[in-house]
């Protein structure tokens, strides 16, 4: 029994049938929906990016499926594919590997040996599952890595009221950006800061409120840089 599941589905054949098409395509979806319900666990990414990374599978065990040893229509789909430009950005590394993985499942899948793809994606879950519990791979750095945006009245100059209290919180600072706003009465600050590891950002933020007169303050996560790994 064991052996069957581990076994292709094409041996001794050079057509796909209808049972073996949709066993292989439906083997793959189920796969890739699993791997994704997985990683969304641990992860945030885009609804767009969790729909792509389950029907990856399908897709590729489709392309397989029409090859099916033939050289000549291989080369034609490689070329297809060669057309194609994707205009996205680059996702993380992350991001990437998961992809891969997802085409791993459905190479697996397009030449019939589904009880391996099947074994290979629990495994890789399995190790998604545990990196995501030991913190393997999370930057500590980054998380303390902010963006500050803090509005002034226009009589106060921007230029080095804050820098006793970036010295006392951040690790280190940078204004990226000023402007004016409400008809030039007030100006509107942006840093980059990185918080040190004891800092408390709600006694950041107080000490803030008490320089600026109570206007408007705002302490985000700093996006990531498009394209980085």
């Amino acid at each position: 029994m064991t052996e069957n599941i581990f076994s292709s589905m094409f041996e001794g054949t050079t057509s796909i049938s209808t049972s073996t098409f949709f066993a292989c395509i439906i083997s793959a979806l189920v796969i890739g929906i699993a791997m994704t319900l997985v990683y969304r666990i641990r992860n945030n990414s885009s609804q767009s990016f969790l729909v792509t990374l389950a029907i990856i599978p399908a897709a590729v065990a489709m392309v397989i499926m029409l090859v099916n040893g033939d050289f000549g229509t291989g080369v034609a789909v490689a070329g297809a594919f060669g057309l194609i430009r994707f205009r996205s950005a680059p996702g993380t590394a992350k991001e990437i590997a998961a992809i891969f993985i997802a085409m791993g499942v459905g190479l697996a899948c397009g030449v019939g040996y589904i009880g391996y793809a099947a074994a290979f994606a629990a495994i890789m879950c399995g190790a998604m599952l545990l990196f995501g519990l030991f913190g393997l791979g999370t930057d500590r750095k980054e998380e303390r890595e902010k963006k500050l945006s803090i509005t002034i009245p226009e009589n106060l100059d921007y230029s080095r009221v804050f820098d006793d209290l970036f010295d006392k919180y951040t690790a280190s600072h940078r204004l990226v950006n000023v402007k004016t706003t409400n008809m030039g009465s007030l100006f509107k600050l942006s840093y980059d800061v990185e918080l040190k590891e004891d800092a408390s950002e709600k006694a950041f933020i107080d000490e803030l409120r008490c320089r600026n007169g109570n206007l408007e303050i705002s302490l985000h996560r700093r996006e990531s840089i498009p394209g980085e790994l």
